[in-house]
């Protein structure tokens, strides 16, 4: 019987790469993972591919020595599976590319822990980790994520078909993820391909940027419509709460503008939205908070009837974080 081999620890760019590569299973939808220059992905016959990147960088989107590695391997590919679910499509592989902080004194410690939030995520959704590529600098950490997803049943929906007279839903409450929520994504993938199952949704989106700001994108996709929300109605997450006692603003503005709940937004008609509600055992925990309307707007309604303006507030990249909000 032979002795197994001694695991060694990887030193370079070459040896971390075939350290990933051991640690990655090739399966599925994936023909061909690391190791040439390109992946092979096959998606099923008759869905159509749906592709998604973000790039995460350390001071902007995670503070790496407070979070440390592994929380941002499990943020960088959740906010991509988030909207692979904002498209009630399946997500099926990925790709990273990373640029580790040449002037830290351990860079693989950070790509290792990296690769562990990653493969925590990607074993959870049944993702193949297919490639990448990564560097080195004397800036900050920096991680793009790429997923590939295949539609199902009905096929993607997009944010452009809502209608008036549809019925809003979220997935959960929300406000305050600042407080960790914005580092553990749970992506909605297995309740957006369920809610597409059940009934035909008009709209979905999910809620990286803040409710206000994301329903917004529906309205302006769907050719200008506007959307009456209740404010008793919408779902309050604690965090919201904690967050007011520090801010000064309203648990309720922190649920309409904080971001990176990652819920997800939808809009189906009042048919549908009533079928919904009266299943048995629905598809997601639903909240229905208002409905859309014809003509530009975004209001709130009180429960004696008062309505007011909500301007569309949330995370805007090409802010500075300096920036007062």
């Amino acid at each position: 019987m032979s002795t197994p081999r001694p695991e060694t620890e990887p030193t370079g760019e070459f040896s971390l790469i075939r350290w990933i590569r051991d640690r990655t299973a090739v399966g599925g939808s994936t023909v061909l993972g690391i190791g040439d220059d390109g992946a092979i992905v096959r998606p099923s016959p008759g869905s159509d591919l749906v592709v998604t990147t973000d790039m995460l960088m350390d001071g902007r989107h995670f503070v790496l020595e407070e979070a440390g590695p592994e929380a941002v391997g499990v943020k960088a590919l959740g906010v991509n599976l988030s909207d692979i679910a904002a498209m009630a499509a399946r997500p099926i592989a990925a790709v990273v590319a990373i640029a580790l902080p040449s002037r830290h004194p351990r860079p693989i410690e950070i790509a290792r822990g990296l690769h562990r939030g990653l493969t925590s995520m990607a074993d959870r959704f049944g993702v193949a980790l297919v490639g990448g590529d990564t560097n080195a600098w004397e800036g900050p950490l920096v991680v793009c994520v790429t997923v590939f997803g295949e539609t199902a049943g009905r096929g993607a929906v997009r944010r452009s078909g809502a209608r008036p007279g549809d019925v809003i839903f979220v997935t959960g409450p929300l406000g305050g993820s600042l407080l960790g929520r914005h580092l553990a994504p749970e992506p909605r993938v297995i309740e957006a391909l369920a809610l597409n199952e059940a009934v035909a949704l008009h709209a979905l989106i999910d809620l990286s940027d803040g409710l206000s700001s994301d329903l917004a994108h529906i309205l302006d996709e769907s050719g200008g419509l506007g959307a009456v929300l209740d404010a008793s109605a919408i779902p309050i997450h604690a965090d919201a709460v904690t967050m007011s006692g520090r801010s000064g603003r309203t648990p309720l503005d922190h649920a309409l503008g904080d971001g990176e709940d990652f819920e997800l937004c939808l809009t189906v008609s009042a048919d549908a939205a009533a079928r919904l509600l009266a299943l048995p055992c629905p598809p997601a925990r639903l909240y229905r908070i208002g409905v859309v309307v014809e003509g530009p707007g975004l209001w709130l309604r009180q429960d004696d009837g008062s309505r007011s303006t909500i301007h569309p507030a949330g995370f805007d990249h090409l802010r500075r974080p300096s920036d007062a909000d």
